[in-house]
């Protein structure tokens, strides 16, 4: 029996469900979410291994979550987008996820034009059908408005929330990924180090916790992690750009970063498996998004790059 396996880059704008989408097709949550669009700032690989089933093939689909496409404002906003021409480069297929449900009801032109000039087979998923009840003439008017712009190799309505017509994309998936091998081990699902998806778990509370500018203007790093069978110690360092953020992260009587780390450590300690101990610092950094040194520091996988180079080594 043949093994299919490539890499699938999900692009979109923010908050087009590319991350529910990921973690729906994986099963478990891998890339956080919330209502606030650019919540995802990284490259997020979920390694999807598929047994033989009703598309009678078998085989491992590398999904690439990438940032929302936007105009960057920023070195965090450039970095991002980097991040989203990183994921496409040398990926076997493209999901263009759009909003089926969006207000303005128009295609989605310029991400169909990145599709085009990557040159790189893509499916067209309309997603949010949920949320269209009785419109369903919208959908085959967007489907048809697709059809005019590019010859998308499939064309398929989903909702990511609540996994509707996923059975469908996966089946399709398998058929367009080309016969290869297996890229990871059966065992892993991700890439990322622990340490990053526990600083994502944080921030994730905060986009839920804060509004206006503050979640934006926040990123969280993992000083310290022990690992022991039972209990897993984190001390970890909000960072903020001014004084009134610092002063609302933490809240009157410090209620704020309370309600954030109990909500974050509920979280980390279904992924961990274990009780978790997490004590949380705020820090103002001044227009740390504008600190390209900065925003390179926060990505790990420059991390491992540097520690390659140095011939060193670091725990997760």
């Amino acid at each position: 029996m043949s093994f299919h396996s490539g890499f699938v880059c999900v692009l979109g704008r923010p908050n087009a469900g590319k991350s529910t989408l990921l973690n729906a097709l994986m099963g478990e949550k891998l890339a956080i979410v919330s209502p606030k669009p650019q919540t995802t700032r990284n490259r997020i690989l979920g390694i999807l291994h598929v047994a033989k089933g009703k598309g009678n093939l078998e085989g491992q689909v590398i999904l690439i979550d990438t940032p929302g496409v936007h105009k960057p404002d920023s070195s965090l906003g450039r970095k991002m987008m980097a991040e989203v021409r990183e994921g496409m480069d040398g990926c076997d297929l493209i999901l263009l996820i759009v909003d089926a449900a969006a207000r303005n009801g128009e295609p989605e032109r310029f991400l169909v034009e990145m599709v085009k000039r990557s040159k790189t087979p893509a499916f067209l998923l309309l997603n949010k059908i949920d949320l269209l009840g009785t419109e369903k003439s919208r959908l085959l008017l967007l489907m048809d408005q697709y059809r005019g712009l590019y010859e998308f190799r499939e064309i398929i309505p989903i909702s990511a929330k609540k996994r509707q017509g996923l059975d469908v994309l996966l089946v399709k998936l398998m058929e367009a990924l080309p016969k290869g091998p297996r890229y990871f081990p059966e065992d892993q699902k991700t890439d990322q180090p622990i340490r990053f998806m526990i600083a994502e778990t944080i921030r994730e509370q905060i986009l839920h916790e804060t509004s206006e500018e503050v979640p934006y203007s926040t990123t969280a790093q993992v000083e310290q992690l022990e690992k022991e069978p039972k209990l897993t110690r984190i001390s970890a360092v909000i960072f903020c750009e001014r004084e009134g953020q610092k002063r609302i992260l933490i809240g009157k009587g410090g209620e704020m970063l309370k309600r954030i780390g109990a909500a974050a450590r509920l979280q980390l300690e279904k992924f961990l498996g274990t009780r978790v101990f997490l004590q949380l610092f705020v820090k103002v950094r001044p227009g740390w998004r504008e600190s390209r040194d900065f925003v390179e520091e926060l990505d790990w996988r420059r991390h491992l790059e540097s520690l390659s180079d140095h011939g060193g080594s670091k725990n997760n």
